[in-house]
């Protein structure tokens, strides 16, 4: 991807930062016009589900509402009651990036972290975990496990691990939830399908992230587990998530969706990275720490590296794992000339 009439980004801190794909903005114009019905009976809505029972491959119910700590805090909180246990790890956006909104939305559930390598959890320490005071009154008890796909360190759960995690909440009697908010990013980079690396590998329910990806602000619950959907309707009602008028969510999760724009934006994403790494690996003094499997790359910069790339305008986090330690994350939207933009900096620094 190249634009050559606009100056190098300079922002790589989140994916967050990047506008909307052209092809949403015209959707939601689109919508604006005329009337429709309210709370989700608009033709848009009807498309967004339609779309997503093809794209999974069997019949989901789908909640859409604008935030993705929404779509993981109501998700949920119909998986577990007050008293029950959240497995997670302990870097999950979850435990760490959501203001204890799980806790709050499921009136006092419990995070529990559970460790392993890559922030993937550990199958066998979960079905420990999730094995340990069952029953016992003083406890809080096993509820439902939730994934990050893509993590925060921008590792990926292979199907086969999904499928191993799957299979441990299944001897536990727990669901699983997916924090999806790179979806897109993880599923391209395994070049599996959508079933495969949800409903298949026994996920129950997704929080499927497009805000990210090019959307606006809207997410979709996606529901495996049919079973959880009527109460969901009730919660996303109670805490304020059920738009009135539903089809400017929807028109936008519909753009996304269609033509595979979503799958276009994520290889994009995911294609910065991969250059990005390979640019930065090839400078004296740079540790890449891993090779990126999404859209996000950490690598180890001598402090005067990162002052004057500060010093030039690039913005990224750094310091916040550990001394000399950066993150890059790009976007649909980060050009080849934005990320050689970046390289050819720190190269002449």
């Amino acid at each position: 991807m190249t634009s050559s009439n606009r100056a190098p980004a300079l922002g790589f801190t989140s994916d967050n930062i990047a506008g909307a794909s052209p092809e949403v903005v015209e959707a939601l114009v689109a919508a604006s016009a005329g009337q429709a019905n309210p709370y989700g009976a608009d033709p848009y809505t009807e498309s967004v589900e339609r779309r997503l029972c093809e794209i999974f491959e069997r019949e989901v119910d789908v909640l859409l509402v604008p935030t993705g700590t929404a779509a993981n805090a109501l998700c949920l909180s119909a998986m577990t009651p007050p008293w029950g246990n959240i497995y997670c790890h302990a870097s999950s956006h979850i435990n760490n990036d959501e203001c204890g909104a799980p806790a709050f939305y499921t009136n006092g559930a419990k995070l529990v972290s559970v460790d392993g390598p890559a922030a993937k959890m550990d199958p066998a320490k979960l079905l420990e975990a999730a094995r340990a005071k069952v029953g016992d009154v003083h406890s809080t008890q096993p509820a439902c496990a939730s994934i990050t796909q893509a993590t925060e360190q921008g590792s990926v759960y292979t199907v086969g691990e999904i499928e191993t995690i799957g299979d441990a909440c299944k001897a536990a009697n727990i669901r699983l939830h997916m924090d999806g908010s790179r979806f897109a990013n993880a599923l391209v980079s395994q070049g599996c399908t959508p079933a495969e690396m949800s409903w298949k590998a026994g996920v129950h329910a997704l929080s499927l992230g497009a805000t990210k990806n090019g959307v606006l602000a809207a997410e979709a619950i996606v529901l495996f587990d049919r079973s959880l959907a009527g109460e969901l309707a009730f919660r996303r009602k109670r805490a304020g998530h059920l738009f009135s008028k539903m089809r400017f969510l929807a028109a936008q999760i519909d753009a996304y969706l269609k033509d595979d724009l979503w799958l276009r934006n994520a290889r994009q994403a995911n294609a910065a990275a991969l250059r990005l790494m390979q640019g930065l690996g090839g400078i004296e003094g740079v540790e890449v720490l891993g090779a990126p499997e999404a859209n996000i790359v950490f690598c180890k910069l001598p402090e005067a590296l990162i002052e004057k790339l500060l010093g030039a305008g690039f913005q990224f986090y750094h310091d916040r794992w550990g001394k000399g330690v950066v993150r890059f994350v790009t976007a649909f939207s980060t050009t080849f000339e934005d990320v050689d933009g970046l390289v050819e900096r720190a190269r002449a620094v």
